[in-house]
């Protein structure tokens, strides 16, 4: 078994002179860095007082889950002689937030749209994502379900 350990740096830019004095006074926005990479600006979501500009954590946590799957399944496919030629996922997440302002999400959904190069891989194709959504570090980590609603076709 291999480990793999990873850095990340989160910097607060949302003080606006009285640091967290009172819920008001301060903004979520937040950079965050990882050595060598573009910055990414983010925030809290709007509903909870955040920039709606920047990327929130639920919206990076979602983007992990198909971004995670669709490596997988790309690699799944290549090894299986599945040739894929396009790829998008328009995935979606539920986040449930509780009375106390905690939450968690119920689930995420994706919707990959995969385009194959013969109609003779399309069983194959669709059959790759359940064994993507296996082996997905992501989705070995999360508590929730991930549900597949995969549509593949050939390209003509």
């Amino acid at each position: 078994m291999s480990e793999h350990n990873y850095k990340a740096t989160i910097t607060w830019t949302g003080n606006e002179g009285k640091g967290t004095a009172g819920y008001r006074e301060y903004q979520r926005s937040h950079i965050i860095n990882v050595e060598g990479k573009p910055e990414i600006p983010a925030s809290s979501d709007p509903s909870f007082r955040g920039d709606k500009t920047r990327y929130n954590p639920e919206e990076l946590l979602l983007a992990s889950v198909s971004s995670c799957h669709m490596l997988w399944y790309l690699h799944l496919c290549s090894v299986n002689g599945v040739i894929v030629v396009e790829y998008i996922d328009q995935a979606t997440g539920i986040m449930i937030e509780a009375a106390d302002g905690s939450g968690y999400f119920k689930e995420v959904t994706l919707y990959p749209k995969v385009t194959v190069s013969y109609e003779s891989m399309i069983e194959k194709a669709n059959e790759l994502h359940h064994e993507a959504n296996r082996m997905c570090f992501i989705a070995n980590s999360v508590n929730f379900p991930i549900l597949h609603s995969p549509i593949t076709r050939f390209k003509d």
